[in-house]
């Protein structure tokens, strides 16, 4: 028997041809798809050998050219935004490896973030209770995040054990970033201010405390406002724009006036790079830490040498969102004796994606498991990865494969070191 093509669509979903339908399906009073986006896709196909989900499970409705034609369906009145819908939705990562191969330049991301608000309705009470405490209350308030860090070690034998995984190391719920750092080189070459997160100042201390040296060290004043807070990545991956739009503008008041903000994680500096699209009027002058240092250079810093292989690990929405890849390389690369090894396939989703590992365990941990082994087969003995969510899962995915003599680290990590004897 003939497969169809596009059969594990709804009913009605068309790839380019308009459908005589009803009015949209999309629901009131919700953010949805533009026909504008939806018609940069011309169905090529290009994208599908990158697309995670479509390698894996080789369904139309598992890649970026099926959930267009799913979208499409609903914007013509076809098709609804239901539980069927919702499920090609919620198993895609959205690690945008589709956009950067797509020749129309379709606006794939942010396609998703409208759909997925669309969906939110379709979910069960506990989930949309559980989404509704993470999005709404506990990552855009900083207490709630220091509490949550303080619970971990009582709630961790009560979680699932794919999360258990991801959370080894212990938190610093009541660790602070110093206000203001004077830069420690004889030239000060400018201010900058950064952008401490929520998960990433609390289950990621150190890196911050890293990153505020070595820019002191390369001459720049650090600051870091009190009253900033999530930057609202999370939600907006996840649907929840009205929280994106809000948590924009404390970012644009927190951050008023900065001549540069930098951003150490991958996934926060390539949302906030968007933050006037989400909500006009919040735009910053967002610059990603590693791609800072590339470009401005480490002023008159001394590195010591580090006989070291270091395995580069690029984050998607460094990579894919942001076109930033040979930069860190470049950074890395002034530190004598380091050498950098590539990753087999290193162009390829992790599978953490934001919660995409909370909520989808079984499909992120097959990527996981297809990272960590590229990973291994390096021979390196560290791995650098400029994003949070990336290093917990490959973390969890070393040690799942018995390779735990493989250190895990920021790059900014690898550079804090080399100055600090120097």
């Amino acid at each position: 028997m003939t497969e169809v093509l596009g059969s594990e669509l709804p009913a009605g979903a068309r790839f380019i041809e308009p459908a005589v339908g009803d009015e949209p399906g999309w629901r009131d009073g919700r953010a949805a798809p533009t026909p504008s986006d939806l018609d940069t896709c011309v169905a090529c196909g290009l994208c599908l050998p990158h697309c995670p989900t479509y390698r894996l499970l080789g369904e139309e409705s598992q890649s970026p050219r099926g959930r267009i034609a799913a979208m499409r369906a609903v914007s013509q009145g076809v098709a609804e935004p239901d539980r069927t819908f919702a499920s090609f939705m919620d198993a895609c990562l959205v690690c945008r490896a589709c956009e950067d191969v797509c020749p129309s330049h379709a606006p794939f991301g942010r396609m998703m973030e409208a759909a997925r608000e669309q969906i939110e309705p379709t979910r069960g009470p506990i989930s949309r209770l559980m989404r509704w405490l993470g999005f709404h209350w506990i990552l855009p308030h900083p207490t709630a995040i220091r509490g949550l860090a303080v619970l971990q070690p009582l709630a961790r034998p009560f979680m699932p054990a794919h999360v258990r995984a991801l959370i080894t190391g212990s938190a610093h719920p009541f660790a602070r970033l110093p206000r203001v750092t004077d830069p420690s080189a004889f030239e000060v070459r400018g201010t900058v201010a950064l952008l401490s997160g929520c998960a990433q100042d609390r289950w990621f201390h150190e890196v911050n405390l890293a990153t505020i040296r070595v820019l002191a060290a390369t001459g720049w004043r650090v600051e870091v406002p009190r009253d900033q807070a999530c930057c609202g990545a999370l939600a907006a991956h996840n649907g929840r724009l009205a929280v994106a739009r809000r948590l924009a503008r404390r970012a644009a008041h927190a951050f008023a006036g900065a001549e540069v903000v930098v951003v150490n994680a991958a996934g926060c500096s390539a949302h906030m790079k968007t933050l006037e699209e989400i909500q006009p009027g919040t735009g910053l002058p967002v610059h990603d830490l590693m791609a800072f240092l590339a470009e401005r250079g480490l002023g008159q810093a001394e590195l010591r040498p580090i006989e070291v292989t270091v395995a580069y690990h690029d984050a998607c929405h460094a990579s894919r969102a942001q076109g930033i890849r040979t930069e860190p390389r470049e950074v890395l690369s002034q530190i004598p004796g380091l050498r950098i090894l590539e990753i087999p396939e290193g162009d390829r989703c992790c599978g953490a994606a934001g919660t995409y590992n909370l909520t989808q365990p079984e499909m992120s941990g097959a990527l996981r498991d297809e990272k960590a082994e590229a990973v291994a087969a390096t021979g390196a003995t560290i791995l650098a990865s400029a994003n949070p969510g990336c290093s917990m899962q490959i973390a969890a995915g070393l040690r799942a494969a018995g390779a735990t003599a493989i250190e895990v680290v920021h790059p900014i990590q690898m550079l804090d070191r080399a100055l600090a004897d120097s």
